[in-house]
């Protein structure tokens, strides 16, 4: 494990309490390897999903990259090359369903206003809706969160890439400015939590 993901590990470890999230199916990573969260604690809550969870605990290997296309909700085409726009890029993945998911978005949104897009920006993957549906469902529960930050919907680049990964919502990964995967947290948690653990991984960079 590197030094980045040992201050992503402790940090979960010692100071995330998780809310529990909206379970989902259990796929298996692609073989090429994409983001994976590891979930401490196997006791569903009453919605099926785990009340606490860590970061994948990994030795030391080569960066893990991925590659994948998608669009906004104002139709821009957008890439893995978003990463290179800031020093740390966290991607939150939720569903329209999800309360747990929709319960945080407030603070996503807040923390994203918070800090200087060079050095953090947020990206929200909406798991449920494809590119290509109605989006109305969509912006209005992005305009009652306050979560004004990019939104990416579903499509098949987007669920080889990352959406494989995903067991339940929200899940969240990290990304550095070059694009090499920090880690993952299965499940919500409160704004000051998430500060905790962004600015330990920035500390580290």
């Amino acid at each position: 494990m590197n030094k980045l993901q040992k201050t992503l590990f402790m940090v979960l470890m010692l100071s995330l309490i998780l809310l529990g999230g909206c379970a989902g199916d259990n796929s298996k990573l692609p073989a090429g390897g994409t983001p994976e969260t590891q979930t401490a604690g196997d006791s569903p809550d009453q919605d099926g999903a785990s009340s606490e969870s860590a970061p994948q605990d990994q030795e030391e290997t080569a960066p893990i990259f991925i590659t994948f296309e998608g669009t906004d909700l104002d139709g821009n085409t957008v890439s893995q090359e978003i990463f290179s726009q800031s020093k740390l890029t966290m991607v939150n993945v939720w569903a329209t369903y999800c309360n747990p998911c929709l319960s945080e978005m407030p603070g996503l949104g807040e923390l994203a206003a918070e800090y200087d897009p060079a050095e953090f920006q947020l990206i929200g993957i909406v798991s449920d809706v494809m590119e290509g549906e109605d989006q109305s469902l969509v912006e209005r529960l992005i305009q009652e969160t306050g979560a004004d930050y990019p939104h990416l919907l579903a499509n098949d680049s987007i669920g080889q890439a990352i959406l494989s990964s995903v067991s339940g919502v929200p899940t969240t990964f990290f990304f550095d400015g070059e694009g090499a995967y920090l880690g993952g947290v299965a499940g919500p948690a409160e704004k000051e939590k998430w500060k905790e653990i962004i600015h330990g991984l920035l500390e580290e960079m």
